[in-house]
């Protein structure tokens, strides 16, 4: 209850201490699913975790990167773990919608983060992001397919939205997250406004759909 009536910032401070052991860390499953769906594609040198956390990204990085991991998040609490558990990682605070970094990276990627912008917020976020990679660098992360609408997945989303719409509207700071704001279409209309050359790949080891498509892509925006 005190993380959900604190800003986003204070309650991941909060939660860091016991994060790996909740729903809300990234699971390997998802991790290693990436991981194979970018080693094609590599191998890559300077990499980055964009709101990496506690640093479960390094499953994925470490396996695909011959030079030095970043992680950039502002939860001061959250890199205090990420340091810890891997101290050869350059772990770097800062708002991630003002990226201190310029044509340094060949790879980057998030996983489950972007939730916490508003749809307003996402250009900001994904022009630093673009100007962190080199030419031809590339921006990943996975986006679940949306529950059907006669699922209680989808009203559980819906549920939890509209909560999350009424705690901000009545309680200072806000605690922004929300699952119904970061469609596929939404996102790549933002990513190639931003510059990227934006394509897809089906996580299969995810599983489908009862209609075949698959539950989960990988998102590849590739600088130009």
């Amino acid at each position: 209850m005190v993380q959900a009536l604190s800003s986003v910032e204070r309650g991941y401070d909060l939660l860091a201490p016991k994060f790996e052991h909740t729903p809300f860390r990234t699971p390997d499953r998802i991790l290693d699913a990436t991981t194979d769906a970018l080693r094609p594609l590599g191998p890559f040198e300077q990499a980055l975790d964009v709101c990496c956390g506690t640093g479960a990204g390094l499953r994925t990085l470490g396996p695909l990167c011959q030079g030095q991991i970043s992680g950039v998040d502002f939860s001061a609490g959250m890199l205090a773990e990420a340091r810890q558990a891997h101290p050869d990682a350059r772990w770097v605070q800062a708002d991630v919608r003002d990226l201190p970094f310029a044509e340094e990276f060949d790879l980057a990627v998030s996983f489950g983060a972007l939730g916490h912008f508003l749809p307003a917020e996402r250009p900001a976020l994904f022009a630093g992001v673009y100007r962190a990679l080199r030419p031809g660098g590339l921006f990943a992360f996975p986006v679940a397919a949306p529950p059907p609408v006669t699922s209680a997945a989808y009203w559980a989303m819906v549920g939890f939205d509209l909560a999350m719409q009424v705690r901000n509207a009545v309680w200072r700071p806000p605690f922004v997250m929300y699952y119904g704001t970061c469609s596929l279409h939404a996102l790549r209309d933002d990513l190639t406004l931003t510059g990227f050359t934006v394509t897809t790949a089906p996580l299969t080891a995810l599983g489908h759909r009862d209609d075949g498509t698959p539950r989960c892509r990988l998102v590849l925006a590739r600088r130009r």
